[in-house]
């Protein structure tokens, strides 16, 4: 298999650490000189330490909050059709930036949520996969990663929860969960 084929990379599982892990991806290309995208397709309307961190890394990241904020919690006043819009948009965003061929590696964040939320359908995403630029790696995050896109990717890890201080109730950690 040739060096210059692109990837398909998963995250998935209930554990900690798949965004952590395409970021470490997304530290290492652009320590390398590679251009590297990142559209989060769920996050958006909170604010999260890479947001403000990934102007540092320009112009060879860019980063996209594409989303409307998590679907469904507490604090979530967006009917699902506003989810959904962001959610498609953001599938049309994926699609321009990679056929433009302006990055070596990009990112979709969240994007087997968005999946399992019915927000955008398996078919797009698999339809991307399909169509990405030969050297092009995508990185694909989130929980629920559907069957038929683990089938066709090069590499999945799944992050399984041993433990976590949400188990003792404790909140979010600044610099560690967001």
């Amino acid at each position: 298999m040739s060096s210059d084929r692109g990837l398909v990379i998963v995250y998935t599982g209930k554990g900690k650490g798949k965004t952590t892990a395409a970021l470490g991806i997304v530290l290492r290309s652009v320590g390398h000189g590679y251009k590297v995208g990142m559209i989060q397709f769920i996050k958006g309307e909170w604010f999260s330490g890479e947001l403000s961190s990934s102007k540092r890394l320009e112009p060879e990241f860019e980063m996209i909050a594409a989303g409307k904020g998590f679907v469904g919690i507490i604090d979530d006043d967006h009917p699902i059709e506003i989810h959904q819009k962001a959610a498609q948009e953001a599938v049309a965003l994926v699609r321009q930036r990679l056929s433009s061929g302006m990055y070596d590696i990009m990112v979709l964040d969240e994007i087997n949520y968005a999946m399992k939320l019915n927000l955008i359908t398996v078919q797009d995403v698999l339809d991307v996969i399909k169509k990405k630029p030969k050297k092009t790696s995508l990185v694909l995050t989130g929980n629920h990663a559907p069957d038929e896109v683990i089938a066709i990717a090069d590499i999945v890890t799944e992050m399984r929860e041993v433990k976590h201080p949400y188990q003792l109730g404790f909140k979010a950690k600044k610099g560690i969960d967001y």
